[in-house]
């Protein structure tokens, strides 16, 4: 309103309700450090004596605890665009005894709060189960509005109007189960948000379960979906209520089948290694953090090779929105499997033409790693016999008592083989091993250079004689032993580096005609 139309809403208020309009300031100092009064249902925040804003108590939906901090949590609005999802208030400790300022605000909020409560008794308890997200062991307690779990340092209370889709996946293992439950909006632990809560089960529990209802609420409610008393196993027994409860149908595998025959693919994602499982409408991820993509969300999908090593490939998903998920260090026998699937799917594969180039080129790379290793073992075979050589002075005649040599100065990966075929040169392999010399006859050539000039270094040093004159010296030294005193006596005070340095720059500049005059 205007300031002028204050008077005209007086006017009216006095005239059809008796009431005054009264006017109230309000604090727009921007400040957030103020005093928190309860009145009614409102709680007020005020700066000095001036309001800066009010929540109504009725709205929150939540109300946590921590070290010196409450968190109201609110009820969604489902027709606004964009709504408030929740207030946190620090509470500075006081100094008096025996009174707790967190546990007396949230006493006060929860007072008036809508606050969802644990009342009468809960449909069934699932004790002890294990969860991977939020991590722990949890006691899950069903109600008829909302899934209660209970921890030994946190409680979630979820209602099933937030549960989006339910999975059941087999575990590579063949003999664990995941449940997955997604969630929107999340639950919250501290500033982690939780959008799927994953429950791992082995299949050899089993669990007799018996409803706290009368067998017609029973038939009634869930119209034969559950009875009274079941019994089997702890994972179908959870997944059946859940589905029951939350009237959702529950998303399984489909016909994908990997190249070990499960239904899933072992990968990483960022930095774990999880499972990724195919399913007939999207692609799901478990456990660390868990995705879940659907097919009309993907933009494309590409295939990548492995960055570190040729036995794996990288599987890429980008989405209409930009994001992109990189499914790293897959066994390279699932390509043909995933490559079919995505195929089958229609999805659109950003790199469809390299299909068959791929295969061909992990084939030319499937000895690649055994070849090395071959080689690296013959290294060091025959590294011993070259010592044992070089020490007894053995004769250039020698190699024909070993089968294979080493050379540590060539680092090629077929060092080994050359060296077989030149070494074992004799009348009985000579032949054999004649199409593997003109196939390589540089590499051959090098080896055998590199080979006499060692072996020529190694006698020089043994039979060095002490009494040979020294080597003459280079035309820079000679020339900067007649300049040193010139130049010094050009640059007084420098220092022997600067002096290195400056004479290298003069002999430098010099032309190819000065430095051969000869004094």
């Amino acid at each position: 309103f205007s300031a002028q139309e204050f008077d005209k809403l007086s006017d009216f208020f006095k005239a059809h309700y008796r009431l005054e309009l009264a006017e109230k300031d309000l604090c727009v100092k921007g400040w957030n450090w103020g005093t928190v009064r309860f009145g009614g249902q409102l709680l007020s925040f005020d700066i000095g004596e001036q309001p800066v804003f009010e929540i109504p108590l009725s709205n929150v939906s939540q109300c946590t605890t921590g070290k010196n901090e409450v968190t109201l949590e609110f009820h969604q609005n489902d027709d606004a665009e964009v709504s408030l999802m929740e207030v946190r208030f620090y509470v500075p400790p006081t100094q008096e005894d025996g009174v707790d300022p967190v546990e007396a605000f949230a006493q006060n909020v929860l007072s008036k709060a809508d606050v969802i409560q644990a009342t009468g008794d809960a449909i069934c308890i699932f004790r002890e189960l294990q969860c991977l997200t939020p991590r722990g062991r949890y006691d899950i307690r069903i109600y008829p509005t909302f899934l209660h779990l209970h921890g030994k340092t946190f409680d979630y209370k979820i209602p099933y109007t937030t549960v989006l889709r339910l999975f059941l996946l087999p575990h590579k293992d063949q003999r664990q189960m995941f449940f997955v439950i997604s969630l929107d909006p999340p639950i919250k632990q501290g500033q982690t948000r939780y959008h799927f809560l994953i429950l791992l089960f082995s299949k050899d529990e089993d669990i007799s379960l018996t409803l706290n209802m009368n067998e017609e609420e029973v038939e009634k409610r869930f119209e034969g979906r559950l009875t009274k008393n079941m019994s089997g196993s702890l994972y179908e027994m959870v997944s059946r209520v859940m589905k029951a409860l939350v009237n959702r149908k529950i998303t399984v595998p489909g016909n994908f089948q990997g190249h070990s025959g499960a239904q899933c693919i072992t990968c990483s994602y960022k930095a774990s290694s999880g499972l990724l499982y195919p399913l007939e409408r999207g692609f799901i991820y478990v456990h660390k953090p868990p995705v879940h993509i659907r097919f009309d969300e993907i933009s494309f999908v590409n295939f990548a090779r492995g960055t570190t090593t040729t036995r794996s490939f990288d599987f890429e998903i980008e989405t209409k929105q930009g994001t992109q998920y990189t499914f790293s260090s897959i066994e390279r026998e699932e390509y043909g499997k995933l490559f079919d699937f995505v195929n089958a799917k229609k999805l659109n594969i950003k790199n469809r033409g390299l299909k068959e180039g791929m295969k061909q080129s992990y084939d030319e790379y499937a000895d690649s790693d055994e070849d090395q290793h071959d080689a690296y073992l013959e290294r060091m075979k025959e590294e011993g016999k070259i010592r044992e050589e070089n020490a007894n002075d053995s004769s250039d005649g020698s190699g024909e008592e070993t089968d294979e040599s080493f050379n540590p100065g060539e680092e090629d990966d077929d060092v080994a083989e050359e060296f077989d075929s030149n070494a074992s040169a004799s009348s009985s392999s000579g032949e054999g091993d004649s199409d593997r010399d003109e196939k390589k006859p540089a590499k051959k050539a090098k080896i055998v250079k590199d080979r006499k000039p060692r072996k020529k270094q190694l006698e020089s040093k043994k039979g060095k004689d002490p009494n040979a004159p020294k080597r003459p010296m280079s035309a820079y030294m000679l020339w900067l032993n007649a300049n040193r005193e010139k130049i010094k006596s050009d640059h007084p005070g420098i220092s022997i580096t600067d002096l290195s340095k400056k004479a290298g720059e003069l002999w430098k500049a010099m032309s190819k005609e000065k430095k051969e005059v000869r004094d």
